[in-house]
Parts: structure tokens; C-alpha cells; sequence
């Protein structure tokens, strides 16, 4: 077996541990790390809706340099007094390997240039008009969209996102048949609706392959 297939195998076993760690996060496994993450992602956001980005990522950096510094301090200060050699409190950390492998970077690099181009052959689709029923669909989504921006701006529908991502999982594995059957529901008046007007519209119905 050569080297590129062992660091192939290494990477997809590092981005399906990574996987299952984001849903774990999401659903809520470890009470303690998901409150801390969804927390910190809150207050980030609530923060640049008060000060500016600058600010924020500048604010964040010197708290956490003031802790690491103080930290570094009194470590040092102890072992001045204790007189032991303990060496760099975070000496484990800095040996750390912190370097992206090539080949999990190609990897990444070739998923979001798949979906990349996947999402511009499908707007290409949407906009010429390809097949009628989707362009409306489109259109009806976008005329929407104009109605929620102008309700919320763009931080506050990335907050209500980071709160979506948060609670819908949790709420929809408790909850999980219940959902399942009103989605049914919804997504058969959808599917009458459109059949109605593709037989009653002439061009809308789709081509039978």
C-alpha cells in the first residue's frame, strides 16, 4: 500500500471523525462543549451588532492574550518560588502538529468546487429558464427573501440561523414523527398545487423523460 493511499485513508477517517463531532455538537451529546460553542457563536454575533468587526476581533484577541500572558506569569512566578522545572505551561500545546495535510486540503478544495460549479450550472438553469416550474419556484422564493430583508438584516438572520442550528435538531429528534407528518402534509398541498396549475397553464408541464 503506498503512502498516497494511507494519507487518503487517514483524511476520510479525519473528516468522518470530524463529522461526527459537528453532530454531536448540534444535537446536543455533550451539554457542556455545545452550550460553550453555541454561547461563544451567540455572543460573537450579538457583539457586531454593537461594534464593529474590528473591534470585536480585536477585543477577543487581547482577552485572550490577557489570559494567556497572566497565566504564562504566575506559572512562571510558581516555579520561581517552588523551584521546580516544569518548563512552558503550554509546551504541550505548542508541539501540537497544527499543519493541514496537501491531500486533505485538495480534498476540501475539489468538495467545494464540485458544489461550486454544481450551484452555477443550476442558477444557469434557474435563469434561462429551463424548466418553468423551477424558475417560478425561484422567483416566488426571491420575492419572499425581499420581504424578510426587509425585516431583518443579514446579522440578524445569521443570529437566528445560529440559533436554528442549535434547537431545530434537538427539537426534531424529540419530535421526530410528529414533524415528519405535518412536512407530509405541506409537501402534498405543495404537489396538488403544482399540479393544478400545470395542467391548467400550458408550457408548465414538465417533459416526461
Amino acid at each position: 500500500m503506498d503512502n498516497n493511499s494511507v494519507d487518503r485513508k487517514e483524511c476520510d477517517a479525519a473528516a468522518k471523525h470530524w463529522k461526527e463531532q459537528v453532530v454531536d455538537l448540534l444535537y446536543w451529546r455533550d451539554v457542556k462543549t455545545t452550550g460553550v460553542v453555541f454561547g461563544a457563536a451567540l455572543l460573537l454575533l450579538l457583539s457586531l451588532t454593537v461594534c464593529s468587526i474590528v473591534s470585536v476581533c480585536s477585543y477577543i484577541c487581547l482577552a485572550l492574550l490577557s489570559v494567556t500572558i497572566c497565566f504564562r506569569i504566575y506559572k512562571g512566578i510558581l516555579q520561581a518560588i517552588q523551584k521546580s522545572d516544569e518548563g512552558h505551561p503550554f509546551k504541550q500545546y505548542l508541539d501540537q502538529e497544527v499543519a493541514l495535510s496537501e491531500d486533505m486540503v485538495h480534498k476540501y478544495s475539489d468538495m467545494v468546487l464540485a458544489k461550486l460549479n454544481k450551484t452555477i450550472g443550476d442558477l444557469r438553469r434557474v435563469f434561462l429558464v429551463e424548466d418553468l416550474v423551477d424558475s417560478i419556484k425561484f422567483a416566488v422564493l426571491m420575492w419572499i427573501l425581499t420581504y424578510v430583508g426587509a425585516l431583518f438584516n443579514g446579522l440578524t438572520l445569521l443570529i437566528l440561523g445560529v440559533i436554528a442550528v442549535f434547537s431545530c435538531p434537538i427539537i426534531y429528534e424529540k419530535h421526530q414523527a410528529q414533524i415528519d407528518h405535518y412536512l407530509a402534509l405541506v409537501n402534498n398541498q405543495i404537489k396538488d398545487v403544482v399540479g393544478k396549475i400545470q395542467a391548467k397553464v400550458p408550457g408548465m408541464k414538465r417533459k416526461t423523460e
